[in-house]
């Protein structure tokens, strides 16, 4: 089984046309078989994230990549999202699944086996653990390396994607450490080949 690759979205990467940029992004990634978009721009309000949604939902019509919004419930559901993701110090699931209907996603980011532990209540459909190796995007975080991920991935019966510092050739030994697969930002600024 192929693992699952999840594209972060970070406009402050692309430039003034982000907006345009973003969405063509989502598309080449769902076109290469990416399985899920985090949308994640925190410091977008709620308008301008939600029109942002919509055009990248828009743009993996067809396709069997879902788009997920990070942390906003209100913004994933007036804009047709595939789902939402929780920061680890979010709303709990339970609380989301009661207002979301059949097959929409609900993701959580966790940072420990305790983390991981408490989420598997049934009301999430995978989470995200990390930062398993140094990254850019979260300077002077420490990396729990692959043996953490290992002890996570043991701790709950949830797919559990690793973020941080992932590359191309670190998926291998990432889901060798019983990770589902990984979650990214700059692994997928070079053209990504999907199994």
């Amino acid at each position: 089984m192929r693992p699952v690759l999840c594209l972060i979205t970070d406009r402050g990467r692309l430039g003034a046309d982000w907006e345009h940029a973003t969405v063509e992004r989502v598309r080449a990634a769902a076109r290469a078989g990416v399985d899920l978009v985090q949308v994640r721009e925190r410091e977008l309000d709620g308008g301008p994230l939600a029109r942002l949604v919509r055009a990248c939902v828009d743009a993996v019509r067809g396709t069997r990549t879902r788009v997920l919004v990070n942390d906003r419930l209100d913004v994933a559901l007036a804009a047709g999202a595939h789902g939402v993701h929780l920061r680890a110090d979010s709303m709990p699931g339970s609380r989301v699944r009661r207002v979301v209907p059949p097959g929409f996603l609900v993701g959580r980011s966790v940072h420990s086996v305790e983390e991981a532990a408490a989420a598997a209540d049934g009301s999430l459909d995978y989470l995200i653990f990390g930062t398993v190796f140094e990254t850019a995007s979260k300077p002077g975080r420490e990396a729990a390396g692959l043996s953490a991920l290992a002890a996570v991935s043991r701790a709950t019966p949830l797919p559990v994607l690793a973020v941080g510092g992932i590359t191309a050739a670190r998926i291998e030994p990432v889901v060798a450490a019983g990770a589902a697969g990984v979650a990214g930002i700059s692994m997928f600024d070079t053209p990504l080949r999907v199994p």
